[in-house]
């Protein structure tokens, strides 16, 4: 199974969860994340561990890039790393 790599891009997180530049592999478990941001990315992550390619700008691509459902306090990019 693919992994895929999280990167916290902004962070203005009122739980303390994120911070800029925070990084996550994501294997079997998920990332010590808040519930919220995590049910947002989860459907992303699992498509792409899964092999599928996102929409991605004008085109398709193995990476998202997302924010958090809290007025965007979080901004997250997710890409693949190994298949």
């Amino acid at each position: 199974m693919p992994k895929v790599k999280l990167t916290v891009t902004e962070s203005k997180c009122r739980g303390a969860y994120c911070k800029k530049g925070d990084e996550f592999l994501i294997g079997d478990l998920c990332p010590p994340l808040c519930h919220e941001l995590w049910n947002t990315i989860y459907p992303l992550v699992y498509a792409l561990q899964n092999g599928a390619e996102l929409d991605y700008g004008p085109g398709r691509a193995k990476k998202f890039d997302a924010k958090c459902p809290d007025g965007g306090r979080v901004s997250v990019h997710g890409e693949v790393i190994a298949e």
